[in-house]
């Protein structure tokens, strides 16, 4: 009699802990996106590194480094793109002068919006 009483009662609580920890996640996630742009860096970018990687179970998150050279020198900015349906991934190319708005994160500038400068026409 008590297992027919506790036995549902454990497994419902374990399952709202579930649901409760997938949507904390789900939160933290897409905060990754939401940076604050406190600073501006421009320059020309260097080199472009991408990857992908796992953020949590199903969660995965594209990831872009840039080495760009500004007028002072050299630096590396991080871009992470959370991966959902309907994202567009954007695309830097080595060569491309660019401004890019955020702020600086654990000794690296994190990108919230990038701006490709158009070339002058000769």
């Amino acid at each position: 009699m008590v297992t027919a009483i506790v036995i549902p009662i454990v497994l419902a609580y374990f399952y709202w802990l579930t649901r409760r920890e997938m949507q904390e996640n789900y939160e933290e996630w897409i905060k990754l996106e939401d940076i604050p742009e406190e600073a501006i860096v421009s320059g020309k970018i260097i080199d472009v590194s991408e990857r992908k990687e796992r953020f949590y179970y199903h969660r995965f998150n594209h990831i872009s480094i840039m080495k760009i050279q500004t007028d002072v020198k050299d630096i590396y900015v991080k871009k992470v793109t959370p991966l959902r349906s309907g994202v567009q991934i954007p695309v830097f190319k080595a060569g491309d002068v660019v401004h890019l708005y955020g702020n600086w994160k654990e000794g690296q500038f994190s990108i919230n919006r990038a701006i490709k400068q158009e070339k002058e026409a000769r």
